[in-house]
């Protein structure tokens, strides 16, 4: 039976009042990143992952992987877990699912890792998660777009969009723009055939549906496509007073600027997980808006270890070369998981998958996003997920008002 929200929202206050900053309760709240403890000793705790290193995936996944790097060595500095260091085993699945479920295989019989941790987007976490089941590893992963999918019983998420994303965070996105200064009454939704993205294009046309509203145009694109010439045309012969794009890494900048090629601007456009550091820097994009759980400006950063993580990220990002050194959605989703994991394994004071899988569904997890729970159906808890929009060069939550940026309100063309 689904948790209510009111019964949700009573289990977390009573849950959360019993956590406390104490060493006993370290790792519930991975604040202090910085903080030295003694050095670990003994042979290192092997965690297990992949990530898109290369292919169509990889502009995001590099975030991810600073993102584990930076917080594997404060850990580490701050004397790993259970007294002993921790090691990423990190292989390239080339954003090809098949690959990751090879690779995890690998992982576990071979490697011989002593946990898991999920690689990045829905196709290749639903392979690692194929091969955690099989193998009775609990799988804390950051980016799963497809809930309903999701029914291993060991797996915990960070992307915190809830059980039934395709309607309630659709409903955010059409409230925003109800709230725009001129309110759409037609819409062309497009969108790649990636599986959650996907999820989301489809609930979006009923939400669309359900509005009242008029849609104008239906189109999809394979994964992979480089060719958005024809959509951008068909978009604009369409004439939507606004756009919602199912994309995934860069395929929605490719599209803005086949866009520009046609000397063609959407009124309003809404790009569901696009690369956030290409997007953000490209003059054509200003004024688009995505999805994301975490910003780097207020009220984000006022949660624990946020602050502190922003700062070291900005610094490793730029050293690395990356399109943009802001702390946003993917990196807060990716440093979640790992805050998740160590809460845990000191929650448990082991590596045990069963233990920690029960005691994760008893415990809220204080994070980078806010609290995250798992007792909803699927293991899911909350939709912590809001709408942000470029506004020169940089992203800022617009919607809702309450998580908007200090002085930030949405702009249109």
């Amino acid at each position: 039976m689904k948790t209510s929200i009111a019964s949700s929202a009573r289990w977390l206050r009573h849950a959360l009042r019993s956590l406390t900053l104490s060493a006993a309760a370290a790792g519930l709240i991975a604040s202090s990143v910085s903080a030295q403890t003694a050095a670990p000793k003994g042979p290192p705790i092997r965690i297990g992952g992949t990530l898109a290193l290369t292919g169509p995936l990889s502009a995001t996944a590099l975030i991810h992987k600073l993102t584990g790097e930076i917080y594997l060595e404060q850990l580490n500095k701050r004397g790993g877990l259970l007294g002993r260091p921790v090691e990423w085993v990190l292989k390239d699945d080339q954003s090809k699912a098949d690959v990751a479920r090879t690779l995890y295989e690998q992982l576990v019989t071979i490697d011989k890792v002593d946990l898991l941790i999920g690689p990045y987007a829905t196709g290749n976490i639903l392979s690692a998660m194929g091969v955690a089941q099989r193998y009775g590893k609990v799988l804390v992963h950051h980016t799963f777009g497809v809930p309903n999918l999701a029914k291993y019983d060991l797996h915990f998420p960070t992307w915190a969009i809830g059980p039934d994303p395709a309607s309630t965070f659709n409903n955010t996105v059409l409230d925003a723009w109800a709230n725009s200064p001129k309110p759409p009454k037609t819409i062309a939704i497009v969108t790649s055939k990636f599986p959650s993205v996907h999820f989301m294009s489809v609930g979006a046309r009923e939400a669309v549906k359900k509005r009242g509203l008029t849609e104008v145009l239906w189109l999809e694109w394979e994964f992979g496509n480089r060719d958005f010439g024809p959509i951008a045309s068909r978009v604009k012969d369409a004439k939507p007073d606004a756009v919602f794009v199912g994309d995934i890494g860069l395929e929605g900048l490719q599209l803005l600027d086949a866009m520009k090629k046609i000397d063609y601007t959407p009124p309003l456009s809404f790009f569901l997980y696009p690369a956030p550091g290409p997007m953000a820097k490209s003059p054509v994009a200003n004024g688009a808006m995505a999805a994301t759980i975490f910003e780097q400006h207020p009220p984000y950063t006022n949660n624990p270890g946020a602050a502190e993580f922003v700062k070291i990220f900005n610094e490793r990002a730029a050293k690395a070369g990356l399109p943009d050194n802001s702390v946003e959605t993917q990196a807060a989703a990716s440093f979640a998981a790992w805050q998740v994991l160590e809460a845990a394994i000191k929650g448990t004071n082991g590596l045990d998958d069963k233990a920690i899988g029960a005691w994760l569904k008893k415990n809220p997890v204080l994070t980078l996003q806010g609290a995250l729970r798992f007792n909803g159906p699927n293991n899911y808890g909350d939709d912590l997920m809001r709408v942000k929009q470029v506004q020169g060069g940089k992203w800022v939550v617009v919607w809702p008002r309450e998580f908007a940026a200090p002085g930030a309100k949405m702009i249109t063309p």
